[in-house]
């Protein structure tokens, strides 16, 4: 079958009431996916739908298969209302607004990819204008993907938008081609920042032209790391004179913005040998500034996961420390959720180093509260990552094929204590269930190659680690009943309690292990622990303890400090 009779549409929910509105259409699966994890993830809508459109050569007309559905639940058909006919964007001035330029990258992201620039640089600049105008459908398809939707959302016809689009765009491009031609951008290189500023003052263009200037500044530039150190070269001349930076700033911001939006810029920009994890973690201590090297200053677990920030990223660090580019920080914002939510694995082939690293940045988020995510997108992000953490392929990378048992329930718990949400939290407990009831887990501990009063201990570590992680109570007491149920055994296979209780040693030496046996400190909370409480009691009534408490008062208030400590004193 040829592939222009097979498309993907993106339908959306902007509300959880809404109906389904048709947002964007193509032959690019990869991209209409991507789009819609972008938009669910970014909060612009409540829920999106991706659909494979098969045109079906007898009957010509399309079958439709859902190949993604995510967010808000569908609550039924709801009768379509036309809020609006008229299109968003009627002049060029409207192209240039932030809404249009992220519609106009995500429609010709694989065109400004290849040609390493960010719609900014597009809508300045005469010879990109021309050379995608001469690659014939490049624009031509941007053009019919934003019609089809805008059509439908309007209930007009879908080559009355075409036309209307068509127009708009070759307006605007006449526009910038007029400009360029009779000079009206300034060169900063010739002019300086200052002088255009002062020049163009009495234009009420002055952004516009401005920004061209700045386009064409960066656009000989080799690479994304030096467009970001030109743009920041141009910040630090504006910095000392208020009115400049009025007008400079805001402009500057807008490529930073989508150069750090972007993910070929950012990555080069932080380093590309990077992987997910690094580069997450790199765009939080960029976009945290102070609170996040503050926090690596204090906990070393923090600074373990961070790289360090060199050349225009610690540059742009400084900056965002000020009050200026508020634009560059949501667009660090909105990456940092999209990897968040995202399905790539941050460490692949390394788990336990996800665990730490997600980890990490739930401290220097938290602690950079506000400058990067609030609190709620924080809470959101890491219960949907949890959710990945919980799911098979993740446990089975975990634990892999050649740990014992201990080493499997002791990652099970690290890994539950660094979950959150309720439903992977019962998750989680639901794998460590699976492994302490096994029988693997259960021969381990009776026939373990350890004394018994060492396994004992480390089944009393064990139940109060499970104690520590938060699992919901009925999940926590089945998990902690089960620990001291093998405990039980482990003492009664050894006998362990009629041992201490009759052997040749001190009988306050004996009543300290029992106790300690008792209160969950050398045994689990269970079978064992009470029979070593029964014997305790015993001892507290042997002639031999009464008459050694009578000749010695240091005697006395050790055994009154060891059953107030058991719980036993009146």
């Amino acid at each position: 079958m040829d592939r222009g009779q097979i498309h993907y549409e993106l339908f959306v929910r902007r509300q959880p009431a809404s109906g389904w509105v048709l947002d964007l259409a193509g032959e690019d699966r990869t991209r209409i996916v991507e789009s819609a994890e972008d938009l669910l993830a970014q909060g612009l809508v409540a829920a999106v739908k991706v659909t494979k459109e098969v045109l079906d050569p007898e009957t010509r007309e399309f079958r439709s298969v859902t190949i993604l559905s995510k967010g808000a639940p569908d609550r039924g058909k709801s009768r379509k209302v036309i809020e609006q006919r008229d299109p968003l964007c009627v002049s060029p001035q409207d192209l240039y607004s932030g809404h249009a330029r992220e519609r106009i990258g995500r429609l010709l992201d694989g065109w400004l990819a290849r040609h390493r620039v960010t719609p900014f640089e597009l809508m300045h600049r005469a010879d990109l204008i021309e050379r995608l105008d001469a690659s014939g459908v490049e624009l031509q398809h941007a053009i019919q993907k934003i019609s089809v939707p805008e059509a439908q959302a309007r209930g007009v016809v879908v080559h009355e938008i075409i036309r209307t689009f068509q127009s708009l765009v070759e307006r605007t491009v006449q526009r910038v081609l007029k400009d360029d031609r009779r000079g009206a951008y300034p060169d900063l290189r010739k002019e300086g920042v200052a002088a255009a500023v002062q020049r163009l003052w009495s234009e009420p263009e002055r952004a516009y032209l401005i920004g061209g200037g700045i386009a064409r500044h960066i656009g000989s530039a080799d690479g994304w790391l030096e467009k970001v150190n030109r743009l920041l070269d141009i910040a630090d001349e504006a910095a000392g004179d208020p009115q400049v930076a009025s007008v400079v700033m805001p402009v500057i911001e807008q490529p930073l913005a989508e150069i750090l939006g972007g993910r070929n810029g950012l990555s080069n920009m932080l380093g590309g040998d990077l992987d997910p994890g690094d580069t997450l973690a790199a765009i939080t201590r960029l976009a945290g500034a102070s609170a996040v090297e503050a926090l690596i200053r204090l906990d070393p677990r923090v600074a373990q996961i961070m790289p360090a920030l060199s050349g225009p990223a610690e540059r742009l660090a400084r900056w965002l420390e000020g009050p200026q580019f508020d634009m560059v920080r949501v667009a660090l914002a909105n990456r940092v959720l999209r990897e968040l939510v995202g399905p790539r694995r941050l460490k692949p082939g390394d788990p336990e180093g996800e665990i730490r690293t997600l980890r990490g940045l739930a401290m220097a988020l938290t602690a950079a509260d506000g400058q990067v995510l609030s609190m709620e997108d924080i809470h959101g992000a890491f219960a949907i990552r949890s959710g990945m953490l919980v799911a098979s392929d993740f446990v089975e990378a975990l634990l892999g094929h050649d740990r014992s048992a201990r080493e499997e329930v002791e990652l099970l718990i690290h890994l539950a204590e660094n979950v959150t949400g309720g439903a992977n939290k019962r998750q989680a407990s639901r794998w460590l269930s699976a492994n302490i009831t096994g029988l693997k887990f259960e021969r381990e501990f009776r026939d373990g190659a350890e004394t018994p009063p060492a396994r004992l201990a480390v089944l009393a570590t064990l139940q109060k680690a499970v104690a520590r992680v938060g699992f919901a109570q009925e999940d926590c007491g089945l998990l902690q009943a089960r620990l001291g149920e093998i405990g039980g055994l482990i003492e009664a296979d050894s006998r362990l309690v009629t041992l201490l209780a009759r052997a040749q040693a001190p009988v306050v030496h004996r009543l300290d292990l029992l106790l300690r046996l008792a209160v969950g400190e050398a045994a689990p909370l269970g079978p064992a622990a009470d029979r070593a409480r029964a014997e305790a009691l015993k001892l507290l009534k042997a002639p031999d303890l009464r008459a050694e408490m009578t000749r010695s008062p240091e005697t006395a208030v050790r055994v009154k400090g060891l059953l107030k400590h058991a719980g036993l004193a009146a």
